[in-house]
């Protein structure tokens, strides 16, 4: 019996440990992602800025092509709320903050108990070019009650493999129509 108590002590420290150390991972987390697309800023800024065109490159729309998405209005305010059946694509919505033709697009992501986040799309014009990058940045541990806290700062270390494939696939799919329609 001693010899479970000792193991299960162990056992409990190692969680204790593990639960603590959650608490000094970082929260912010950050994913970029770049790619050139060989076409004016202008057409490939006319693709982002407006979410009418997203279905055409979002990663998130093959992954579930029956996910319902309504989007109002246009340009600043624009916005996008989907709901899909996929846990990969989920329920959402996202709104365009910041519009500054054709270098920015700032757009606030909620995903309802998922979390909220901030993305943007940076484009910058090149000789051969633009260069697009995409990004996203959220607090892991923002509206997560305390216990769970640790256990979101782990979630974070994985976030940049997790969202970074899709954003890799997003801006080739986004390559691919902008430069075909070039």
């Amino acid at each position: 019996m001693s010899r479970f108590k000792w193991v299960a002590g162990v056992f409990a420290s190692i969680l204790l440990l593990l639960f603590g150390a959650g608490f000094l991972l970082p929260s912010q987390v950050h994913v970029e992602r770049s790619a050139l697309i060989q076409a004016p800023m202008e057409q490939v800024f006319a693709k982002v800025s407006d979410f009418n065109a997203w279905d055409t490159w979002s990663p998130w729309a093959k992954l579930d092509p029956d996910a319902s998405m309504e989007i109002q209005g246009s340009g600043l305010g624009q916005t996008m709320v989907w709901s899909s059946d996929t846990q990969e694509v989920g329920a959402g919505r996202q709104v365009i903050t910041e519009l500054n033709a054709p270098q920015h697009l700032g757009t606030h992501l909620d995903f309802g108990g998922q979390g909220i986040a901030d993305a943007a799309f940076d484009l910058d014009d090149r000789q051969d070019g633009t260069w697009v990058t995409w990004s996203l940045d959220t607090d892991m541990r923002a509206g997560v009650p305390l216990l769970m806290k640790p256990l979101s700062s782990y979630f974070g270390l994985a976030m940049d493999s997790m969202i970074g494939k899709d954003y890799e696939q997003g801006l080739q799919n986004l390559k691919t129509i902008v430069e075909d329609a070039a």
